[in-house]
Parts: structure tokens; C-alpha cells; sequence
């Protein structure tokens, strides 16, 4: 019988940097290495394997695009939990969605102040340019994670208390839904690339795809706050589900 010219797929060795994906990847399947778990550095995974500094960072970038990795600047690479998720079709405190995972939230509030509202902000709050409104910047960690930048414009007319709150115990979403219930939300979401002030606050890469939402709610007829919620792509989703 004529032997084929053409070797066969299975004697074509797995290219380097997929045996490495393949290696790590059956770690975590197998639950050798678990979420969150701290793996071996770059330079101890390159003399485990005898391979190139350039292959294994590839298999790291690679299983980091899909979700099965971690990469903090400075700290190390992780297993990576289960990607969080948000409701597209309803508002849910971030803290809550996190609890609901049986993770830990906590949060870091990088501004609390009093500005001037500027024609893009008032049109956005539905306030009169130079009104006075108030502004938060916060990041959400779940268990000690940056998850997401809440960069949010509150009208200082509908909640003028925003700024004696404690937001390392309550969110802002939270305090507003005890204060001002809400009637009424609109969502506008994105895929952006962070600036690099954001990348830094979420210790990411600054080419990382970011899931960007803006959203706007209101109280009867009065708009209560326009909030810019940024997460990285690898650890963020939206979900939704709706009936015709």
C-alpha cells in the first residue's frame, strides 16, 4: 500500500508557546492552581520549560485575553475568578452583584468635591451651567481587585448631603436609592481603551479593552446622577435577558 505524502496532523508538534497555554490551562482545570492563585513568574515559567522569554509571554498574553488569567503590573499573574457580571437591564449596586458572588467588595475614594457644572454637565444633570453639583471618583475592588472606576456627577439640588457620606461603607448607588428612589435609568455602553490614569487605577495594560458604561437615572422628574462606569474587559460582562 502507497505510504501518504502528507504527514499526519497528530505528528505535527503543538507550536511552543500552545504547549505552555496547554500546560497552565490544565493546571486550572484540574484545580491544581485555583482562582486567584498566584502562578509561577515569567522567569520561573521560562526555566521550567526551557523555553524563550518571547514564547512564554505570548502563552500569558494569550490565556490573559481569554479570561483564564490575571495580570497585575508589579504584583504577578493569577488564576482569574469566574468574570463578573452586571445586569443590563436593571441597576444594581456593584457591591451587591459582588456579595451575590460570595466575594468581597471594599472601594477607594480617589475624589469627593464640589464644582461648578459646565454646559456638558449641566445638559447631562438637566442643571443650569455654573450650578453647583457634586462629583465622586471611586474604584470598586472585588477581593482586592480593582473591578471598576465609578466616576460619578450628582445634583447637588436633589442630594445636597452627597458629600457627608462615607463611601468606603456604602456605595453611592446605595445612599441615592435611600434618598432619591429611582423611577427611571438610561444605559449607553461602549468598548473603549482606558486613559492612563484608568489603567492605572485598575493596574491594567493600557491597551486592555474596557467595558464602558454611562448612565443616567432619575428620581420622579428630576435627574439624580450621570455616572461613567469603566471595567476591564477580562474581568467584566454585561448580561440581560427580556421578553418580546
Amino acid at each position: 500500500m502507497p505510504t501518504s505524502r502528507f504527514p499526519s496532523r497528530a505528528a505535527v508538534p503543538a507550536p511552543l508557546y500552545a504547549q505552555v497555554k496547554q500546560t497552565i490551562s490544565e493546571k486550572i482545570y484540574t484545580g491544581c492552581w485555583r482562582p486567584n492563585d498566584r502562578i509561577p513568574s515569567e522567569a520561573e515559567l521560562v526555566q521550567q520549560f526551557g523555553f524563550s522569554r518571547m514564547t512564554v509571554n505570548r502563552a500569558l498574553r494569550e490565556l490573559t485575553s481569554e479570561g483564564l488569567l490575571v495580570r497585575l503590573q508589579g504584583v504577578g499573574t493569577f488564576v482569574a475568578e469566574s468574570k463578573g457580571q452586571s445586569a443590563l437591564f436593571k441597576i444594581v449596586s456593584i457591591a451587591e452583584e459582588i456579595r451575590q458572588r460570595q466575594h468581597q467588595h471594599c472601594s477607594k475614594v480617589i475624589e469627593l468635591s464640589e464644582r461648578k457644572a459646565d454646559l456638558q454637565q449641566a445638559s447631562s444633570l438637566g442643571v443650569q451651567p455654573g450650578d453647583a453639583i457634586f462629583h465622586s471618583l471611586i474604584v470598586h475592588y472585588e477581593n482586592d481587585i480593582p473591578l471598576q472606576i465609578e466616576d460619578r456627577l450628582v445634583n447637588a439640588t436633589v442630594v445636597p448631603d452627597y458629600l457627608k457620606q462615607d463611601f468606603t461603607q456604602m456605595t453611592p448607588h446605595d445612599y441615592l436609592s435611600l434618598v432619591a428612589p429611582l423611577t427611571e435609568g438610561e444605559h449607553i455602553v461602549e468598548a473603549v481603551v482606558g486613559t492612563s490614569q484608568q489603567c492605572q487605577l485598575l493596574n491594567i495594560d493600557k491597551n486592555e479593552p474596557c467595558l464602558f458604561i454611562h448612565r443616567r437615572t432619575w428620581s420622579t422628574q428630576d435627574i439624580v446622577s450621570s455616572a461613567k462606569l469603566l471595567s476591564p474587559g477580562c474581568r467584566h460582562r454585561l448580561t440581560g435577558r427580556f421578553k418580546s
